[in-house]
């Protein structure tokens, strides 16, 4: 697995996104949450992630925007470490739940730690 996010590893299908909250499974990490579930692609890919930042806690747009940023390159530098062993194609929502504007680098110490949680209750 490359370090690159492509076009068709983004979760965009609002069926599945809503499937997702209501089948999924989630792991937490605060300030982090993420949703996943097993789900069968028709392109040949292996996970599908989606993320996002709540607008009730970050009233601005700029805001949000920087913070879905910090999500994607955290997830797009870390995925190839911790999915390289996944066997089923599973969809993920990866969510920031905190309240107050992050760090590059506290978002990415917790996007570790979030895949390294959702890694050992895959594999239970």
């Amino acid at each position: 697995m490359s370090f690159a996010y492509p076009q068709k590893e983004k979760l965009k299908s609002k069926k599945l996104i809503d499937k997702l909250f209501t089948e999924g499974k989630s792991v937490s990490v605060y300030p982090l949450r993420m949703m996943y579930l097993s789900t069968v692609f028709e392109d040949d890919v292996l996970t599908k992630t989606g993320v996002s930042a709540s607008k009730r806690h970050f009233k601005k747009a700029p805001d949000r925007n920087r913070i879905k940023r910090l999500l994607r390159e955290s997830y797009r530098l870390n995925k190839a470490e911790y999915f390289n062993n996944l066997t089923a194609p599973h969809a993920f929502m990866i969510l920031y739940i905190g309240k107050e504007k992050p760090t590059f680098s506290q978002v990415e110490n917790k996007m570790k730690l979030l895949f390294e949680k959702f890694s050992n209750k895959i594999s239970e």
